[in-house]
């Protein structure tokens, strides 16, 4: 079986999963550069999409035909609008061009104006950027005939100001750009302006936010080897702009790309990027979300990508430990049975321990169970809820570090609220047990 077809059935397993509320958010299909909004109290997510390359498709290995919309009101729950646009649905785009790349949505007097870039069939670029409009941010979206004039170039960002200007960001390789744009949104003022003061190298992806008078201007630049995200901030739109440094650093595991937004929601702040999770594969990514924050001087603190993510875990599943919150004394390892696509801890020493946060509970619970394996004498989980312990569970060998089974634990506590787990592993030998998952019932 070659690595394509491989991959393709990856995608049809995942197929099955549910959107969930730890990293990465969507595992039913490969997402990337993900534009997050708020629009009517809710949080809509505008990423790309990636698919498996045929032979001669796409470029430099990415082939990404299409967007999709996904929304959550409570950052645990999303769900996936479906299909907006294809790349068959641009009247000025290749329609076997698989380049459309990173998107924008904003909504002014009742309109949401979707940005996009696309190959166009007039050779006139690398990548045009074309609008679409619609009066729900889901859709259906109105496609303008031809792209927008004077806007040559990749991901497409756009800032709606407190007095009601427009302006739209884009540009990479060496350059990005910013130019106004008219009040009809769907062309611009004068010619673009090049954006100075930036670090030299290769940059893409620009988002810019407003926050307490000072314009953020973020974007993933090559610094190092892969992408990392760096800011700038300035007291207009269209800059200059003074650089202040990394949000977040570089990946280190295989993929080169990094694609960000940043936005306000619930009065906490949220990062939203991508990583190559499920696929391991840098061409088939997969978003992600983390909470950011900012010193009293309005400096961006620079933000570790997380397994947990954004969102309360409810105890009505079972938690999937390995995406964990903080850890010690651990791996993280994908789960080696093929007909399921998840990770397990493992490689797991005495003393190590792995925390959750933000658990809801919300009954009482008679017994806690496990999901583990274990080729040594196995040891002892304990378990602590907001640093109380709560129960001692025993693992003994199960056969093979492969073979799992489920160990339960009588607990008989009552539990409501948001509470933070903990696991404590205690044993003798130098590695004690795998686990999959963790249930209370």
């Amino acid at each position: 079986m070659n690595k394509n077809k491989i991959i393709l059935l990856l995608v049809a397993v995942i197929a099955s999963f549910q959107l969930m509320a730890q990293n990465p958010i969507v595992t039913h299909m490969f997402t990337a550069d993900p534009t997050a909004r708020v629009f009517n109290g809710k949080l809509y997510v505008f990423p790309s999409t990636d698919v498996v390359c045929d032979e001669g498709k796409g470029e430099n290995g990415f082939c990404m035909p299409s967007y999709n919309v996904f929304s959550t009101k409570n950052l645990t729950n999303w769900t996936d609008h479906g299909k907006i646009i294809d790349q068959t649905d641009v009247p000025w785009g290749k329609k076997d061009g698989f380049g459309m790349w990173a998107p924008d949505c904003v909504e002014k007097d009742g309109i949401y104006y979707y940005y996009y870039p696309a190959p166009p069939l007039d050779k006139s670029g690398f990548r045009r950027v074309g609008v679409a409009t619609a009066t729900n941010p889901e859709g259906p979206y109105k496609l303008e005939k031809t792209y927008i004039e004077g806007v040559n170039g990749i991901d497409p960002n756009v800032l709606i100001d407190d007095d009601g200007k427009a302006y739209i960001y884009f540009g990479g390789g060496k350059e990005l750009f910013v130019a106004e744009l008219n009040d009809d949104m769907k062309s611009i003022k004068g010619e673009a302006k090049l954006i100075e003061g930036l670090p030299k190298g290769y940059k893409e992806g620009s988002f810019m936010f407003k926050k307490n008078g000072t314009y953020y201007f973020t974007f993933p630049h090559d610094k190092s080897g892969s992408e990392e995200i760096a800011y700038a901030t300035g007291t207009n739109p269209k800059g200059p702009f003074e650089y202040k440094g990394m949000i977040m650093e570089r990946f280190k595991d295989g993929i080169w790309t990094n694609h960000h937004s940043i936005l306000e929601y619930k009065k906490q702040w949220y990062i939203f990027y991508h990583h190559h999770d499920i696929s391991n594969n840098q061409h088939l990514r997969s978003m992600r979300a983390d909470s950011l924050f900012f010193d009293k001087k309005g400096k961006i603190l620079e933000k570790k990508a997380t397994l947990r993510g954004i969102g309360l875990t409810s105890t009505d599943k079972p938690i999937q430990i390995d995406r964990y919150s903080d850890a010690k004394g651990l791996k993280v390892s994908r789960l080696k049975d093929k007909n399921v696509v998840g990770w397990n801890l493992d490689y797991i020493k005495p003393n190590a321990f792995v925390t959750y946060n933000s658990v809801d509970f919300c009954d009482r619970y008679k017994k806690i169970t496990y999901r583990v394996a274990s080729g040594s004498k196995g040891g002892k989980i304990k378990l602590y809820i907001d640093n109380k312990l709560i129960s001692t569970t025993e693992v003994t060998n199960t056969g093979n570090w492969n073979t799992w089974k489920e160990v339960t634990t009588n607990i008989n506590k009552k539990i409501k609220g948001v509470k933070d787990i903990k696991l404590v592993f205690e044993g003798d030998d130098e590695y004690l047990m795998n686990i999959d998952w963790v249930k209370f019932e």
